[in-house]
């Protein structure tokens, strides 16, 4: 009696799947929107993303140019190291930050399209025998860094090492050929500290810890190039 109710159960399955996948066509359609679905919640989710920045902190002196060649964006960013975080890197671990900027077309009919985007990524780390802090710049994950330009500051002071990351100074992070001249676009901007950096055993203890909390950004409107 078990082995013919579990018989009915396996022929109602396939009997399931065979109605409701029939063929690969089928199934490529399920995984499109299943993937325009995952899309949609990434674009609903960026400004709660945003709105959850953590305390104390703040994009200030925003400010966003549209030039000849294309867009750029500076700010100040105004933050404190987690705590966790600072005590790491006096441990000899350094600590990894990323700046992330979208530059999205509107579109009534249908979700923003992405025309633009641009990181830059920063190394921070102490040296013990010297005393004084490593600041590192880069386009590019440093997992990757021979692809890319690193520029490289010492500080003698971690407060002036953190200052000078704060500063963002017309970063360019569209190309004019981007850009729809007529057209209204959103900028979408959000600095984090990258726990995809971090020693293994520090990612799994970081996982939900407000020690390792650090995430800021902005959105704003960019007005089409005849309305300037």
């Amino acid at each position: 009696m078990q082995l013919s109710r579990t018989m009915q159960r396996v022929n109602k399955t396939d009997f399931f799947t065979h109605c409701c996948i029939r063929s690969p066509g089928q199934r490529r359609r399920v995984c499109l929107v299943l993937g325009w679905a995952l899309a949609w919640l990434w674009v609903l989710a960026w400004p709660m993303l945003v709105q959850a920045q953590s305390p104390a902190s703040e994009v200030s002196q925003w400010r966003l140019e549209r030039a000849d060649d294309g867009v750029y964006l500076s700010a100040t960013l105004q933050f404190a190291l987690p705590e966790l975080a600072e005590d790491a890197l006096y441990k000899g671990i350094p600590m990894f930050f990323v700046a992330e900027a979208q530059v999205l077309r509107e579109r009534w009919y249908w979700s923003d399209r992405q025309v633009a985007a641009a990181t830059r990524h920063w190394r921070l780390s102490y040296q013990p025998l010297t005393r004084r802090w490593r600041l590192s710049t880069s386009s590019v994950p440093f997992s990757n860094t021979g692809l890319g330009v690193v520029l490289g500051q010492n500080f003698d002071d971690l407060r002036d090492a953190v200052s000078a990351m704060q500063r963002i100074s017309r970063w360019k992070i569209a190309d004019v050929g981007e850009l729809d001249a007529d057209v209204v676009h959103m900028v979408n901007f959000r600095f984090r500290l990258d726990m995809s950096q971090l020693p293994r055993p520090l990612q799994i203890g970081a996982v939900g810890s407000a020690g390792w909390s650090l995430v800021l950004g902005r959105n704003q409107r960019l007005a089409p190039e005849a309305a300037r």
